[in-house]
Parts: structure tokens; sequence; C-alpha cells
């Protein structure tokens, strides 16, 4: 299969990558990124898009793909409910519309978070607009629309692009593993299960922990 990943220049975009370059059935990864990744590597492709909803002048690179695993997303601190629904719902409800007229029979996963707000209502504001943008991602019309809510994941090996926060607290994932284990994944299996829900499908359109960790296990 040919696969597009958004957000490889962070923690969870560049776990799925590296998940899909090494899996034997993808057999090549489009990087639709704002800035390069870095490094090229073997069935890696990329493309700059600085501002994704201006799309028009790549179309043509986007299509012939069977899959989009978005995983770009920025963190809510500091931000307006009108900014971060600009740059976390319309972007990727853009980009998901975008994708699905060139590529009609997709399967498209949006990475949200665990306790996104499915009802839109809840006090929380990145919650409500994660759980908008899941609503509105699976109305769009692709072939299979999945919604990925993981939690605590530990990073793949050989990754790069790592956030300060976990940098400081990922030597923790083992202990956390014991205590809460509904609450932890690796992004190799969630990255697996993202693989998965294209070749086989998967019963449930939001996937819990529960369900990434069931999914994707080896």
């Amino acid at each position: 299969m040919k696969v597009i990943v958004t957000g490889a220049t962070g923690m969870v975009g560049e776990g799925v990558m590296l998940v899909c370059l090494a899996h034997p059935d993808v057999d090549e990864v489009l990087l639709v990124s704002r800035r390069p990744y870095g490094e090229s590597l073997e069935k890696m492709r990329e493309c700059i898009v600085p501002d994704f909803m201006q799309l028009d002048g790549v179309m043509d690179r986007l299509s012939g793909y069977d899959a989009c695993f978005f995983c770009a997303g920025v963190s809510s601190v500091r931000k307006s409910e009108a900014e971060y629904t600009r740059i976390t719902y319309d972007t990727t409800l853009h980009f998901a519309e975008t994708v699905a007229r060139v590529n009609p029979g997709m399967v498209f996963t949006y990475v949200s978070g665990m306790g996104t707000d499915s009802t839109e209502k809840g006090r929380t504001m990145w919650a409500r607009v994660k759980g908008r943008t899941e609503n509105a991602v699976t109305r769009v019309g692709f072939r299979g629309a999945y919604n990925f809510r993981p939690g605590f994941m530990r990073a793949m090996p050989g990754q790069r692009h790592l956030p300060g926060p976990y940098k400081a607290v990922g030597w923790l994932y083992p202990l956390v593993r014991v205590v809460i284990p509904m609450y932890v994944s690796t992004l190799e299996v969630v990255g697996r299960a993202m693989i998965r829900c294209v070749t086989q499908g998967y019963p449930k359109q939001i996937l819990e922990v529960r369900d990434i960790n069931a999914l994707g296990k080896a």
C-alpha cells in the first residue's frame, strides 16, 4: 500500500512513519509537512506544504494513495478556542476533504487523544474541538475513517523529534505500564494498528487505548 503521513516532525507522526517504512505491506510513505524531515529514508517521499489550507498546488502529489495517517497537531496551551479550532478542526477537515477527492477509496486515520469529547459539549476546550474534528472526519466519505485516542506512548527507537516533556518523563514508561496499563501504548503498536485498519478494518470508528493495543499487538 501507499500511505500519506502528516506530522512526521512531531513524536507521533515520526513514530508512525518509522513503523510504516519498516512494514512489508507498505511500499511508499509520503510525508506531508510544513518543514522537511531532515533525512532521506528508503520508501520515503516528501511534500512540503507551508499552509495545509492551501493544497491546490500539490493535488497531483496527493493522488494515488490508499491511506492517510493524520498525526499533525498542536498543544492547546495558551490558545483561544477560536485559534485552536482553526488549527485543529479547520486544517484537519480541509486536508481530509482534499485527499478524499483525489483518493475516493482511501482509509483515513485521525489521531486525537485520550479524553476527546465526542459530544462536543464538555468543559474542556481541547477535548471539545478534537471531538468535533473526529465527528467531521467520519462524515467526509472515506472508505474507512478511524479516530485514534492513544494515551502515554513509548517512542520508537531512533526517533529524532521528541518533545521536551517526553524526554523528561519517557523513562517512566515501564513503571506506568505496570501501574496503569490501560493508559499506555507504544508507537510501534499504534503504527501497526493504523496499518491493520487499512488491511483488515476494525468494527469501531473510535479506538481507545485498549482497542489500539489489541489491534496493533505483534
